[in-house]
């Protein structure tokens, strides 16, 4: 390894370790998270590998944080819907990349909206806020997982399993997520079908006004 690798090497380790503390906190939503490999309720990992020789990251890319957000606890999202996928990265390499692309497999969604090309930026963590998981194939509750294909520029296509987490404790103040076929509200002043049942009325039952009546 070159002096100036091992310089980068050095500043990449000191930025994780600063800020792997801050993602494991008790912080709300994309703040909170774990360095360990993921589990149905918590965030995941990007590892190159299996096994104890396994790589924390992969190509020069490292996520210490992915997780897609599924609905409130008891809910689910709709077949067809949408939910936010929110990653953190970070680019270890000493040249710029971007992230270009997510692609899900096609038994669990049909796309990943991603508006315009992530700038990784060498030892910089970015968050991917407004990244949607659109045209779900099976409704969502929560302890799922998507597998993606994250398309960089430089570092080529990465895989990643991504759990789905339910909007519940440190998750719960994010924003929630859009369901694919909302329940529309009744519509006021309705006319009434003109097959429905007149009202019911009682023999001697006056027909005047309030007022007529009460006089």
């Amino acid at each position: 390894m070159t002096s100036s690798s091992r310089r980068r090497a050095i500043a990449v380790a000191a930025l994780l370790a600063a800020a792997i503390p801050a993602l494991a906190a008790c912080g709300a939503g994309f703040d909170a998270n774990t360095n360990a490999p993921y589990a149905p309720n918590e965030a995941g990992v990007l590892y190159d590998g299996d096994g104890p020789d396994k790589a924390y990251g992969k190509n020069g890319v490292m996520i210490p944080q992915a997780f897609i957000l599924g609905p409130d606890s008891g809910q689910q999202l709709a077949e067809g819907g949408s939910a936010p996928l929110y990653l953190t990265l970070l680019n270890s390499t000493g040249t710029d990349d971007q992230l270009t692309s997510i692609v899900p497999e096609e038994q669990k969604a049909t796309s990943v909206n991603v508006q315009s090309p992530i700038d990784l930026q060498p030892g910089v963590l970015v968050k991917t806020p407004g990244v949607t998981v659109d045209g779900l194939k099976t409704a969502l509750r929560g302890g799922e997982s998507i597998k993606l294909s994250l398309q960089f520029k430089n570092a080529g296509d990465i895989s990643l399993t991504v759990p789905v987490i339910a909007r519940s404790r440190e998750y719960a103040t994010l924003p929630p997520a859009l369901t694919a076929t909302p329940t529309a509200p009744p519509a006021t002043g309705s006319p009434v079908p003109s097959d429905a049942a007149p009202p019911e009325t009682t023999e001697g039952t006056s027909t005047g006004t309030p007022a007529e009546n009460a006089g």
